[in-house]
């Protein structure tokens, strides 16, 4: 807590007296001069504009901080029918959607300028984390990992919570392993190092305004296999349209960007015998980002795991409008994915 040090001044009968007869004498000596305008509000500073969150491009509110005392905090929650109903990701600032074993997907829930209670299910890390998360400089909220993903994750330097420390909380009325939760609320005061900053920003952020015209899109599905999730644009947003969150809980996108990225191995099985896929989030591919009911096609380039991506138009960058964002992940069509949109 900041302390406010105030000094104490007492003043006599006789010596206001004094004051009382001085400040006449200056007044009449003063003749008719105008009064000068106080000196603390010629040099008072201007007013800076308000920042913005990095997750979303927003402009902060009033009264409120943009560096937090805690870093980005990325869940990694399930999304298959099992999830049902998921919990907290009406709250999320910014949503990716990844490919994980047998087809399907989890998401990586990303928290900063709100800190909701309890979210989930929780479930595992995999290796293609580390391109998502290392950009924003994130702590991952996790089931675990298999050790050589655990062992991939340390060396990438990012830091992760799992079940056994503070917040974490198994749902008796759910089956494991869909019934791992977290209350980030918790996680997040285990985090705080008294040395509060601002992550960069996680996407070229711009305005409506930016955008080139692009096609007529007000519905799209990003295929990952065994799994495809689609959207159709409605009331200036985009909706889920096979959500697993409840109806007053789903992810409220006012964009949706779909990267195509390759896909590699891990290197290990799952406990069913699967191969576990490897996003390769780095390098470039191509770009399709939806917002208006409109889409725009350009490209995405990322020179490392741990450096944010961009963006590009054959004129030029390309940025997206500040908002709620969705990421889709989507596999290169050699590796089982595909994009479809219509008017």
């Amino acid at each position: 807590m900041r302390t406010t040090h105030r000094r104490s001044f007492r003043v006599t009968a006789g010596a206001f007296a004094g004051l009382t007869v001085l400040s006449l004498g200056l007044a009449a000596c003063g003749g008719d001069e105008p009064a000068s305008e106080p000196q603390e509000a010629a040099d008072a500073p201007k007013q800076e504009k308000p920042g913005t969150w990095p997750l979303t491009g927003l402009e902060v509110g009033k009264g409120e901080e943009p560096e937090q005392d805690h870093p980005v905090l990325v869940l990694k929650m399930d999304n298959t029918q099992s999830s049902s109903p998921q919990q907290g990701l009406g709250s999320a600032d910014l949503v990716v959607e990844e490919l994980v074993e047998g087809g399907v997907t989890r998401l990586a829930a990303f928290y900063y300028s709100d800190i909701p209670g309890v979210v989930g299910p929780v479930r595992s890390m995999r290796a293609s984390d580390i391109g998502i998360v290392a950009p924003a400089g994130g702590a991952m909220v996790t089931s675990g990992a298999a050790q050589v993903t655990i062992q991939r994750i340390n060396e990438a330097g990012i830091e992760f919570f799992a079940e056994g420390d503070a917040g974490f909380s198994r749902d008796g009325n759910r089956s494991a392993p869909y019934n791992l939760f977290a209350d980030l609320g918790a996680v997040a005061k285990e985090t705080e190092d008294g040395d509060a900053a601002r992550p960069d920003d996680y996407l070229p952020w711009g305005t409506p305004k930016d955008l080139p015209q692009g096609k007529p899109a007000t519905s799209l599905t990003a295929d990952f296999g065994s799994h495809a999730t689609s959207w159709t644009f409605e009331g200036g947003g985009y909706v889920n349209q096979n959500s697993y969150a409840a109806d007053d809980d789903q992810f409220p996108a006012d964009s949706v960007l779909v990267l195509r990225v390759d896909v590699g191995d891990a290197g290990y099985l799952d406990p069913a015998g699967n191969p576990v896929p490897e996003t390769l989030f780095e390098g470039k591919g191509d770009a399709l980002l939806f917002h208006d009911g409109k889409v725009v096609e350009g490209s995405w380039s990322k020179d490392g795991l741990d450096t944010p991506v961009t963006l590009a138009t054959a004129d030029g960058e390309l940025k997206v409008p500040a908002g709620r964002v969705w990421i889709e992940l989507v596999p290169v069509d050699n590796k089982g994915g595909s994009v479809s949109f219509a008017k």
